[in-house]
């Protein structure tokens, strides 16, 4: 006989899937929204801060790099007769010194010179090519004096932009003490014996140079270096 089926034996009913409404997911990509936006920002700002910390990296390093230059510029200088190697005429300051160029001869005159590009004060270096003979360096020795006043064209293809300036003092060490350059040069007259009085200018035992550099910089404020020549001997400070 054939089994019969209970009529109170029915299949069991599957559970409902309850979804998401549409609020729930508004909320939930609002969320995500918001949290990739302050995601970003952090990014950002860490990439900024990153920006900010090497470009006060290189500030520092370009200076670093200008101011062993100064220090090399006046190790590199030479003394002539009856002839001017260094001069600060309250705008620029002119140096002739050796050349360092492998195998190269003659001599270069470099010159140290504050002024406003574009509204900012840079602090520049210029040098020229090297050069042989008398008339040459007498040439270029005044073509330095125009650069650091009032330089052409041509001139400024030798300037180097070291780093932002508000003004700058030099002074020279003589007679134990730190002067101003501009009254103290204690330049010795020479008589020849077939010719007019010539001037025999004497190097300073130090040079001091005193940069005023503008608030905002990795480095601001006074800063002070002093160069000894190597032939002076002790220690001045």
């Amino acid at each position: 006989m054939a089994p019969t089926l209970n009529a109170s034996c029915t299949a069991p009913t599957p559970a409902r899937v309850r979804g998401f409404t549409l609020i729930e997911l508004l909320v939930a990509i609002a969320a995500m929204a918001l949290m990739a936006g302050l995601s970003w920002r952090g990014l950002d700002g860490m990439v900024r801060a990153q920006a900010q910390l090497q470009q006060r990296a290189d500030a520092v390093l370009t200076l670093q790099a200008g101011l062993t230059q100064w220090a090399a510029d006046l190790d590199a200088m030479v003394q002539l007769p009856l002839t001017p190697t260094l001069n600060w005429d309250g705008r620029g300051l002119r140096i002739v010194r050796r050349s360092t160029a492998m195998g190269g001869n003659g001599l270069l005159v470099v010159a140290w010179a504050r002024r406003n590009l574009e509204g900012t004060g840079l602090w520049l270096r210029w040098q020229s090519p090297p050069v042989y003979t008398r008339g040459d360096l007498q040439a270029t020795w005044a073509r330095a004096a125009q650069w650091a006043q009032n330089p052409g064209d041509d001139d400024k293809k030798f300037e180097v932009r070291i780093t932002a300036l508000e003004q700058w003092q030099i002074f020279y060490y003589r007679g134990n003490a730190w002067t101003n350059p501009l009254s103290s040069d204690n330049a010795t007259q020479v008589q020849g014996a077939d010719k007019p009085p010539e001037v025999e200018v004497t190097l300073p035992d130090g040079v001091r140079l005193v940069l005023t550099l503008p608030s905002g910089e990795a480095i601001n404020g006074l800063l002070t270096r002093d160069w000894v020549r190597p032939v002076a001997g002790g220690k001045k400070s």
